[in-house]
């Protein structure tokens, strides 16, 4: 579930943080990075729990308009729709996110109010809703209509990054990946799911997991050397226009380059490309792919790289 795109972008991170603190305790880096990577599994079950949390603050909120002074002949025959959703029954039943409660507790508490209230209010005002409700009530419509609100309107909404980044820092830069394998988890259910219904799981396999842990120890304990490889380079740049973070990223696409056998060079340059592009400034994607391009056919003019 964990991607190599992500692996990466954590890993910039905790060797960003290793070198701007002046560490030099691996152990605790590859810690950090573990838990780094805990965090975003982590809110993969949250965001998928944002969904019985708005259910139930629907039922709250139906409730209290039922039982107020002189409620209205609406307030006390209400849509029940979203409230007896059976994709959100799905979720609220299921034994892993149920196990994931049970450990660290409710995600989404009495501080989130606001901002639960707020994304219900957006939900039932917009079309999706009022294509849902005026829709035949069945699974098939229950479970669309919650593909096409995480889609549309939470991954979209503009104070959940904020949200996010204030209840764990990890959070601040997963949001779009971990987005994508919510829908993904959300596509796996259908009528016949159980309460046993198979989340993603943390990692791919075993492999992605060891990728993670190599890759920072690689780039960490080969920094002089190929700092090195970077300054033979760089010579003739004024060094004070070019961004520390692009420095970073082309130690670690170098420490991927020379260690990952099975993965071609232009995967891993278009890789730390993207990433430059999304991390650094708009020229940054061009500077590092020169100076990686250069790098790369020294090392094969000197026997040391030989991989395409």
């Amino acid at each position: 579930m964990i991607n190599r795109i992500l692996i990466r972008i954590k890993v910039l991170q905790i060797v960003y943080s290793y070198y701007q603190k002046g560490s030099e305790n691996l152990n605790s880096a590859e810690k950090e990075l573990e838990r780094s990577l805990q965090k975003s599994y982590d809110l993969y079950h949250c965001l998928l729990l944002l969904v019985t949390t708005l259910t139930d603050a629907e039922q709250r909120k139906i409730d209290a308009l039922k039982y107020k002074y002189l409620p209205t002949k609406q307030e006390l025959n209400p849509n029940t729709r979203l409230m007896d959703n059976r994709f959100a029954e799905q979720l609220r039943t299921n034994d892993t996110l149920e196990r994931f409660i049970n450990q660290y507790g409710v995600i989404w508490n009495e501080n989130d109010t606001v901002f639960v209230r707020n994304l219900l209010n957006e939900i039932l005002q917009s079309d999706i809703y009022n294509e849902y409700i005026q829709s035949p009530d069945s699974y098939e419509a229950d479970h669309k209509f919650w593909r096409k609100v995480f889609k549309d309107i939470i991954l979209g909404d503009e104070t959940l990054f904020d949200i996010l980044e204030e209840k764990n820092i990890y959070w601040n830069s997963d949001l779009e990946i971990i987005g994508t394998f919510v829908l993904k988890t959300i596509n796996l259910f259908d009528t016949e799911t159980l309460a046993t219904q198979e989340l993603l799981p943390m990692f791919k396999n075993d492999e992605d997991h060891q990728f993670a842990v190599r890759l920072l120890h690689k780039t960490i304990l080969e920094y002089d050397e190929n700092e090195a490889l970077i300054n033979r380079q760089i010579q003739n740049w004024d060094l004070e226009r070019i961004a520390l973070i692009d420095l970073f990223i082309m130690q670690i696409a170098l420490s991927e380059i020379k260690n990952f056998p099975s993965i071609p060079v232009n995967v891993t340059l278009n890789e730390y490309i993207d990433l430059a592009k999304y991390y650094s400034t708009p020229k940054s994607g061009h500077f590092i792919n020169g100076v990686l391009d250069s790098i790369v056919n020294e090392l094969k003019t000197n026997g040391i790289l030989f991989k395409d």
